[in-house]
């Protein structure tokens, strides 16, 4: 940015412009492995109008601008790696409306996910989208990355609760996407196209999502099995039983050691021998349904060799153990610097996952913390730089990855399911996009952001 650009926006935004090292340097990273891009500036707009006024004049000279909201994503998506602007959406921070007779919700981008969720469950309302990172991150970046969670086994992710979006165009134009209905055949899908886009085609300003009855009842257990594999092999074997947990997790060996050191007060012993752990969780209105389906998890789960099943009695022992999950990432991040992959496929093939993993990190060298997902077949694979020196962490190691992208594809999977793109996984596109499907994305980049400043470098070389 020239000096005179800078004065500029310092005239005519002198209330929400920050120029200061420390605003500077908070807004250079996200919590993607220790990557750091400096803004020019940061802005925090408080309007629609002042998202729009910024965008026009950043889009007539050719500013770059990177959306940011709780910075909690994993792939790099708001790293201002061109530096210009860091346009935050926090101080869009407003629980618009709470319709119960539509069972809809209007809300700002910069609502945080536990805050939203908490207060329509005091109306007896649920927004099922929980990321690990719920107690920070905010509902505009969640629609950035289509955002999952534990609960998307049973009831979807983001986009599927995401009716109607505000957006500013990069030119300043606002538009709406669509319509506060649940059906809706008029025209290409423009909200779907924006849920997942990684703020490179708009900024985000509203958003309309629709709500359901939050269920009365709850069952969880934790599952410890010796073998890993077995217990990816259970996943599936539960849906084939007719059943639907509304959480299925995955936690192996390292993933819980590790977590139980980082917290304080989760205290749970695990016998020498187990490899990694099942937490499941149903849910619904009916004490004696509820009952039936743990009955025939259980078992399931000890034909496949399962140890003693832990349930959680109270609702202390189920946060405790929810805790345990949530906090998984922060557990490894605080032990070394670590690359996450998001990897996804479907849930029968989960085994065959994780032991290609471990076969791959056998042959370059490195270790890997696996959890996640497994009902929906979305598993994290937390590769540790550990003692790996940096030759062999920068330029050896993304073999390795692209490996596991590889497997991922011939299990009939992808790269990403809730994390998405962003900055360090758009070189291993042509995995899964041919040519033709890959231009045809860009072309659709480039038809809403000709100038190509919004979030400029990330999906897309």
């Amino acid at each position: 940015m020239t000096p005179e650009q800078i004065s500029f926006l310092t005239t005519h935004f002198s209330e929400i412009i920050f120029l200061d090292k420390e605003s500077i340097q908070k807004y250079s990273r996200d919590e993607t492995e220790d990557l750091s891009f400096l803004p020019e500036i940061v802005l925090k707009p408080m309007s629609v109008e002042e998202v729009s006024q910024i965008l026009a004049y950043c889009n007539q000279h050719k500013i770059p601008v990177t959306p940011s909201g709780a910075r909690t994503g994993l792939s790099g998506g708001a790293l201002p790696i061109n530096g210009g602007v860091a346009l935050s959406t926090e101080k869009l921070n407003r629980i618009l409306e709470i319709d119960e007779k539509n069972l809809q919700a209007a809300v700002e981008p910069g609502v945080i996910n536990q805050v939203f969720q908490e207060t329509v469950k005091e109306k007896g309302l649920f927004y099922p989208p929980d990321p690990s990172s719920w107690g920070s991150s905010f509902l505009g970046g969640n629609v950035a990355t289509n955002a999952g969670g534990p609960k998307a086994v049973k009831y979807g992710v983001t986009k599927d609760y995401i009716l109607n979006l505000q957006v500013v165009l990069p030119s300043g134009e606002v538009i709406w996407t669509g319509a506060n209905v649940l059906k809706n055949s008029t025209g290409y899908n423009l909200t779907q196209l924006f849920v997942g886009s990684e703020g490179t085609l708009g900024v985000v300003t509203k958003i309309v999502v629709k709500l359901i009855p939050f269920p009365k009842l709850n069952k969880l257990m934790l599952v410890p099995f010796f073998d890993a594999q077995k217990a990816c092999e259970a996943v599936s074997a539960v849906f084939r039983e007719g059943i639907t947990p509304s959480g299925l997790e995955f936690m192996e060996r390292d993933a819980i050691d590790w977590t139980l050191r980082f917290v304080d007060d989760v205290n749970i012993h695990i016998k020498e021998e187990i490899e990694a752990h099942l937490l499941v969780e149903v849910d619904g209105n009916d004490e004696q349904v509820l009952f039936q389906d743990c009955e025939k998890i259980m078992e399931v789960m000890e034909a496949h060799h399962c140890d003693e099943i832990l349930f959680a009695e109270t609702e202390a022992q189920k946060e405790s153990l929810w805790k345990l999950r949530r906090r998984v990432a922060e557990a490894v991040k605080s032990n070394s610097v670590y690359k996450e992959e998001d990897t996804v496929v479907p849930r029968y093939e989960m085994p065959k996952l994780l032991k290609g993993v471990k076969e791959i990190g056998t042959k370059y060298g490195f270790q890997s913390v696996c959890y996640g997902h497994v009902g929906d077949g979305n598993l994290h694979v937390n590769i540790i730089k550990g003692d790996l020196d940096d030759n062999t962490w920068n330029n050896i190691l993304p073999k390795g990855i692209r490996e596991i992208f590889q497997l991922c594809k011939s299990l009939g999977g992808t790269i990403s399911g809730e994390h998405g793109i962003g900055l360090v996984q758009k070189d291993y596109l042509d995995i899964v996009f041919s040519e033709t499907e890959y231009n045809l994305q860009k072309s659709i980049k480039a038809i809403f952001d000709p100038n190509g400043i919004m979030n400029p470098g990330k999906i897309w070389n």
